[in-house]
C-alpha cells in the first residue's frame, strides 16, 4: 500500500488533489488483479479511466467500464470476488455495496477504506457479441510494477466516448473528445458526427469550468475557463 506522504507529494507533481491520486492508486490495483484472472482476457477495459491510464489523458475518472464477451455473469462476478480477495491482502479494506446483473450486463460498486479514507469506485460491465474486440496493453505508472490488461481496440474506444457523448452531453465527454482532437485520435468515420457534436455543444449551457476543474491539474484550467469556445475551434478546426 502507498504512503499518505507518497500520495502527498504525487498529488503535488500532478497539480491536482490527494483524492484523485488515492483513487487512480485503487484501480490500478483493482485492474492488476483483475486481469491475473482467468477468463480476464475475455473483459475488455474502455471508457475515461482507460483513456488516461492508456493514452495518457490528463482528466482523472471516477469508474471502471468494461465490455465483454463472457458466456455468464456469474463468472464475472467471481472475477471480482476473487480479485477483492486479492487486494485485502495488501490492507485495503473493501465492502462491496452493490453487485448485480444489469439489463445490459453487470454493475457492482465498491468501497475501499485505506488508511480511514473511504471511496466509492463503480464498475459497469456490458456484454458484447463481436469477436475480436480488444489487444493486450501494458500499463507502466507510477504506483506499482507494470502489468498487462486486455483493452478494447482504440478505434472502439474513440466511437464508444463519442457515441455517450451523443447520448448523455456530459462535460467530461466533451472534454475527451477535445483530447482526441488535440491527440489525433479521431478516425475519419468519427469526423462525420463532429458537426452534429457542434450543435450539441452550442445548445447546452453546460458548466465546464465547475465540473471538470476537480479532474484536470491545475495546468489545464485555464483551458475549461472558455472551454465550449475552445472545442468549438478545434472542431472547426477538423471539418
Amino acid at each position: 500500500m502507498i504512503s499518505n506522504q507518497f500520495i502527498k507529494d504525487t498529488s503535488t507533481k500532478w497539480q491536482t488533489s490527494e483524492q484523485n491520486v488515492r483513487r487512480e492508486y485503487l484501480q490500478t490495483i483493482f485492474l492488476s488483479h483483475f486481469y491475473q484472472n482467468p477468463g480476464s482476457d475475455k473483459i475488455y477495459f474502455k471508457g475515461g479511466t482507460a483513456l488516461r491510464l492508456i493514452y495518457k489523458s490528463p482528466r482523472f475518472s471516477e469508474d471502471l467500464d468494461f465490455s465483454s464477451t463472457v458466456a455468464t455473469i456469474n463468472k464475472i462476478e467471481d472475477m471480482v470476488i476473487q480479485t477483492v480477495k486479492e487486494i485485502e491482502r495488501e490492507g485495503i479494506l473493501i465492502d462491496i455495496k452493490e453487485s448485480k446483473k444489469t439489463t445490459g450486463g453487470y454493475l457492482a460498486i465498491i468501497n475501499f477504506s485505506m488508511r480511514g479514507q473511504e471511496i466509492d469506485i463503480k464498475l459497469e460491465i456490458s456484454q458484447r457479441k463481436e469477436k475480436n474486440i480488444g489487444e493486450t496493453i501494458t500499463i507502466i505508472n507510477d504506483y506499482i510494477p507494470p502489468y498487462n490488461l486486455m483493452a478494447i481496440t482504440k478505434e472502439l474506444l474513440v466511437v464508444g466516448k463519442i457515441h455517450a457523448l451523443l447520448e448523455r452531453h456530459k462535460a467530461r465527454d466533451f472534454y475527451d473528445l477535445y483530447y482526441f482532437l488535440r491527440a489525433n485520435l479521431i478516425t475519419v468515420n468519427e469526423k462525420n458526427i463532429l458537426p452534429k457534436v457542434l450543435v450539441l455543444l452550442s445548445n447546452n449551457n453546460i458548466q465546464f469550468n465547475k465540473e471538470l476543474k476537480i479532474f484536470l491539474p491545475k495546468s489545464h484550467w485555464g483551458i475549461i475557463k472558455n472551454f465550449k469556445k475552445i472545442l468549438e475551434q478545434e472542431i472547426r478546426r477538423i471539418i
